[in-house]
């Protein structure tokens, strides 16, 4: 199945992993230190920064025993603390993604990917 899913006394309701993905990259995006969603070529092995219309591609969204496990690519400020900055995306995305999907969140993962400076 590509999406997850929670039965309720109505019915099945199916959530696409990609709106997921897209919710918790726009939450993330809003958080302080974060520059955006880091993509790495496949090719080449460069990161660059993604666009917001292909935001989903640094954002890789598992279950596992009906909770989510979210894998991030980010690119960070410059100057800015990491560990402030990864504890800031974790509480966001934990308690609005958990909000929106009903969905437990087991795990969320950073990987930062490139360090920008900011103008």
């Amino acid at each position: 199945m590509k999406g997850s899913s929670m039965n309720t006394h109505m019915g099945n309701i199916i959530i696409d992993r990609d709106v997921i993905a897209q919710y918790a990259g726009t939450v993330a995006v809003e958080c302080f230190g974060i520059v955006g969603m880091a993509g790495v070529s496949v090719r080449d092995g460069l990161v660059k920064l993604l666009k917001r219309d292909s935001i989903t591609r640094g954002i890789s969204v598992s279950l596992d025993n009906n909770k989510l496990v979210l894998d991030f690519h980010v690119i960070v400020s410059y100057g800015v603390s990491i560990l402030a900055v990864a504890d800031n995306l974790i509480s966001s995305v934990k308690y609005k993604v958990e909000e929106f999907t009903g969905i437990e969140i087991k795990k969320i993962n950073i990987y930062v990917d490139g360090v920008r400076v900011i103008d």
